[in-house]
């Protein structure tokens, strides 16, 4: 009879809690896939960091130099510095970093496009604050000019920051081969 009854109970009462906890779960997973760094290119490569800031128990802020190759475009690396916060919040990874991010883009090799891109096309994306703002590194095609351009900035769900660099990589012969890509061919109209 006890028994019974316990089973009655859990099926009257806990049942709506566990479905109610699973649906929680779902939904709090389902916001922050979106926290998470989205990219368009691999992890960028930490090329070094300088503190800017002395904190006495917790983690300086620090300047830090990162470099990737553009993902759609072989023989294109850019450069760039973001400034880290210290302090507790930065130490447990909550604080909101500044919109402060310079760039700097070159070619490094002959350039070869890997496929067709969009004026605008995100490059690197990646976020800077638990939950609202992310920086990201786009690319255009100068058409008259046959010269890609970068530009780096961060935005917020709300709101942007007018803060950002740009950068611009002229196509050039490299080595003996003198063929030089238009990147007028690659942009997808």
């Amino acid at each position: 009879m006890y028994l019974e009854r316990y089973r009655r109970i859990w099926r009257i009462s806990l049942r709506p809690i566990i479905a109610f906890l699973v649906a929680l779960s779902v939904t709090l997973g389902a916001a922050f896939a979106g926290v998470l760094p989205a990219r368009a290119a691999d992890e960028p490569d930490l090329i070094f960091k300088r503190s800017t800031v002395f904190k006495w128990l917790t983690p300086n802020d620090k300047l830090a130099t990162y470099g990737l190759d553009d993902p759609g475009i072989e023989g294109v690396a850019c450069h760039f510095t973001v400034p880290e916060r210290g302090g507790i919040k930065g130490w447990i990874g909550v604080a909101e970093e500044v919109s402060d991010i310079s760039l700097a883009c070159r070619q490094i090799g002959p350039i070869k496009f890997k496929a067709k891109f969009e004026q605008g096309e995100d490059v690197f994306r990646q976020r800077r604050s638990l939950f609202f703002k992310k920086m990201q590194i786009v690319r255009g095609c100068d058409i008259k000019r046959n010269v890609l351009v970068y530009m780096v900035y961060s935005d917020r769900i709300i709101e942007g920051s007018p803060k950002n660099s740009t950068s611009s990589v002229p196509i050039m012969p490299w080595g003996a081969a003198g063929d030089v890509p238009k990147c007028a061919d690659w942009v997808e109209k």
